[in-house]
Formats: structure tokens, C-alpha cells, sequence
């Protein structure tokens, strides 16, 4: 499992885009340009989404949502979670808001990391 670069030695490279990571933890990465999240699509290929396309995260609690048995894809059509094996020992969802319908759902090793990310990149995280 890859670490969050502040707990790693220097700035390894993002494989999926070859971009410096600032967070990485083998499902979610965050890059000086976007939120990669990884196992997004079948067959299993990552979504790159630029800092500036992503409207509003909203950080609320897993068990709260009824997703914590929530593996890979969608039931409401709306709410799309990439593939996480580990989601169920997780305790928070990051809801990615974007302009369409589809919002990508992730759950982070490190929420609270993931939060300072996006705030440095001027992504706006609401709680609740």
C-alpha cells in the first residue's frame, strides 16, 4: 500500500499520469493538478479530474450513507464509487461534486490529508 507522501521519502512519481503526487494512497492520489481517483472505470483504469473542474466536495460519515458495504459502481445512479476492497474499515466519503449528474464517491486512507489538499487547491470541503 503506497503512503501519503508526507509520510514517504521525497515526491515519488504518479504511474497512471507521471505527475508529481502531494497524497497517494494506492486508491486515491492528489497531484499539484488534479484528484486521481484509481479503479474508477471497468475494466479497472483511473479518473483524472482537474482541481478546477471539481464544484464542492462534501466529507460525510461512511455509515451514515448506507455505503459502507459499498464496493465498486452505483446504486442510485448518481453516486459512483471506484473500486475499494478496504471501504468497509473506513469511517469517512468524500462526495465529488462535478457540473454533470454522475458525482464520483471516494474513500481516502487519510481524510484528513485529502482535505488539506483539496483546500490548498482551492476546492471547496463541507462536513455533513
Amino acid at each position: 500500500m503506497a503512503l501519503p507522501c508526507s509520510l514517504s521519502a521525497g515526491r515519488p512519481r504518479l504511474a497512471d499520469y507521471g505527475e508529481p503526487m502531494a497524497y497517494d494512497d494506492g486508491t486515491v492520489a492528489c497531484t499539484d493538478e488534479a484528484l486521481i481517483i484509481r479503479r474508477y472505470y471497468f475494466p479497472p483504469r483511473a479518473k483524472r479530474i482537474p482541481y478546477s473542474k471539481i464544484r464542492q466536495v462534501r466529507r460525510v460519515p461512511l455509515g451514515s450513507m448506507g455505503w459502507r458495504v459499498k464496493t465498486w459502481g452505483s446504486s442510485d445512479l448518481i453516486h459512483w464509487f471506484n473500486e475499494d476492497g478496504h471501504r468497509s474499515g473506513k469511517r469517512d466519503a468524500f462526495i465529488v461534486q462535478l457540473t454533470g449528474r454522475i458525482r464520483p464517491v471516494i474513500t481516502p486512507d487519510h481524510p484528513d490529508e485529502v482535505t488539506a489538499e483539496l483546500t490548498a487547491h482551492g476546492v471547496n470541503v463541507t462536513s455533513g
